[in-house]
Formats: structure tokens, sequence, C-alpha cells
């Protein structure tokens, strides 16, 4: 698995897409996602996305695009994982604004995931990075 530094230092370089990868939840993703996912082994935050995906697509305004966040312990300045859980991982309809309930929100009690926090969209039922957009 990659540090953080050596993670965020190899995932600025994505900026678009060759590739197109098939998840079994019915959404592709980029050439950014597969590296994130197996260099943080984090192949379970995909499942996790994919597994709200029957439900926000009913929604008209999260059919389209949704915003992802996980973030890893106290480093956001108002997403913060509750007691006893490591991480949060959310879903917005827009930029996280503070007042507003995220569209998702679930707890994980234990993570190795590398970086403080990472920003993904699923855009037309393509999950990227937001530099490859």
């Amino acid at each position: 698995m990659l540090t953080a530094e050596q993670l965020k230092t190899e995932l600025s370089q994505f900026n678009g897409t060759e590739n197109y990868y098939k998840h079994s939840l019915g959404f592709s993703y980029t050439d950014g996602i597969n590296f994130l996912a197996e260099n943080a082994e984090c192949y379970w935050l995909l499942d996790a996305i994919g597994s709200y995906q029957h439900k926000l697509r009913l929604n008209p305004i999260l059919r389209d695009f949704q915003l992802w966040l996980l973030v890893v312990g106290d480093s956001h300045e108002f997403i913060k994982p509750e007691a006893r859980n490591m991480a949060v991982l959310t879903c917005w309809e827009d930029t996280p604004v503070l007042g507003v309930k995220p569209a998702v929100s679930q707890q994980i009690p234990f993570t190795d995931f590398p970086m403080s926090e990472i920003k993904i969209y699923l855009e037309n039922k393509v999950l990227l990075l937001p530099d490859e957009r």
C-alpha cells in the first residue's frame, strides 16, 4: 500500500482516462479510480458507493451526479466520524455545506485507508477522480 503522500502524488497525475472498468453493482470507473482501489487497497470503497446506487438513482438530483467524500479521523472542518468509528463516507448533491444533510452518511468502524480524505464523483454512472472530469 502506498503512503498518503505517495498516493496524492500519483493521483494528481490522472486527468482523463483511457480505460473504463465495469463494477458488478452497475457502474463503471476510470483509470484513476482503478489505481486508487489497487494502491490504497480500497475496493471496499467502490462496493460501498455501489451499494447505494439503486436508492440514489431514484432521486432525480442524484441520478446524474454524486459527490462522495471519505473522511478518515477528524481532518475535515465539519464532517467527522461518530465516536468509536474511524471514518465516515458521505454522498452529496454538490459541495458539502455546513448545515446541509448529506444524501448518505455511512460510519466506517475500521479502515487503513492512507489519506485523511478523498473526494470522488459519480457522474452518469462513471466513478472518477475530480481531475478526470
